[in-house]
């Protein structure tokens, strides 16, 4: 069984990565860039919509 994973994107550093939705806080809780730690809204790293849907649907 493949693992569902989101691509995330930093809108502040341009870092590119993706995880499981699992691993991540609801899209409206704060989360910080591994990279930058810039803080923003999870939903606010979400790559694509579907991403979003995604994260907002399984985390």
């Amino acid at each position: 069984m493949d693992e569902t994973t989101v691509q995330l994107l930093c809108p502040e550093c341009g870092k590119d990565w993706q995880t499981s939705p699992n691993q991540l806080p609801e899209s409206t809780a704060m989360f910080h860039c591994p990279n930058c730690h810039a803080s923003r809204r999870t939903a606010e790293f979400m790559r694509t919509d579907r991403d979003l849907q995604t994260l907002k649907q399984l985390g």
